[in-house]
């Protein structure tokens, strides 16, 4: 089983990839002390109801003056009007963007990269496995498998963060679990509050869940180690390689594989990614230097 790219939709910036598309800040949510969710609408009817995006794909989000920045795609992908990009406030660009208030106009390339493999989940039970803002590219895989939830048998949602505070979709995360329709276990580092829940890393939440490696399909994406340590403990539990897939961020200026800052050994993370097949990159994910 691999993660196809042949049928990813074509960029809305069609021949010129370069060139950004209008966009209109909606409205902003805040999740938690450094991360908001920003619901945008181009402002070209015609591109709002033709442009589409698979879940685990990213745009290029411009702002005037300032630069672009790659970032995930965070809504359902079967509803057109509208498109939540997840974003930390850490660099020029997404700062930029937090100071922009509801109304403002920014541009959009996009989309890029490969995809969650939903087809090839199907009748298969999953496990999904997100540290902080990595929730943010798996929550389309997740709305997807809600509304289309009997093409897959059992699925777990693994997540972590530091405190309960830093909890992004929590609302959702605790609706998740009352529907009952998948197993939601949510872990924080440092309990503070009324947190009753579990406390320490993500990885330790793998104990409570028992996994039929032969039709187990797990979607990892977080930090750096949570990638390396999540693939590897499900490899431990003898999963496949090949049935392990994680999203991998890098320093992505371009969207196509032109530039070459998102490079990663012989693959470029926008072109060839963000989402991997563990079994490509197994040789190249353990090295540091890379």
């Amino acid at each position: 089983m691999k993660a196809t790219t042949a049928a990813r939709p074509e960029p809305i910036c069609g021949m010129n990839t370069w060139m950004p598309v209008p966009a209109r800040i909606l409205r902003v949510r805040e999740e938690n002390f450094n991360t908001r969710t920003f619901t945008l609408q181009f402002t070209d009817e015609a591109i709002r109801q033709m442009y589409g995006f698979l879940p685990g794909q990213f745009n290029m989000l411009y702002v005037p003056g300032v630069g672009e920045a790659a970032i995930s795609i965070s809504s359902d992908s079967e509803q057109h009007e509208h498109l939540d990009h997840t974003i930390r406030i850490v660099g020029s660009v997404t700062r930029a963007v937090a100071k922009l208030p509801p109304d403002s106009i920014v541009g959009l390339r996009g989309p890029f990269g490969t995809a969650w493999p939903l087809k090839e989940m199907e009748g298969k039970d999953i496990v999904i496995v997100a540290g902080g803002i990595g929730i943010a590219p798996l929550r389309p895989s997740i709305y997807w498998i809600l509304n289309h939830r009997s093409l897959y048998k059992r699925v777990v949602l693994l997540y972590g963060c530091r405190t309960p505070e830093d909890r992004v979709f929590a609302d959702e995360l605790e609706q998740w679990d009352r529907d009952g329709s998948i197993q939601v276990l949510v872990t924080v580092d440092n309990a503070t509050g009324d947190w009753s829940g579990p406390v320490g890393v993500v990885t330790n939440l793998m104990r409570r869940v028992k996994v039929n490696a032969d039709r187990t399909v797990v979607l990892v994406c977080g930090p750096k180690i949570l990638n390396r340590v999540a693939a590897w403990n499900f490899l431990q539990l003898h999963v496949p390689a090949d049935h392990v897939y994680v999203s991998l961020e890098r320093n992505m200026n371009c969207g196509f594989g032109r530039c070459g800052h998102c490079q990663l050994g012989p693959k470029f993370i926008c072109k060839d990614g963000p989402v991997f097949n563990f079994a490509e990159i197994a040789d190249i994910f353990t090295k540091e230097e890379m």
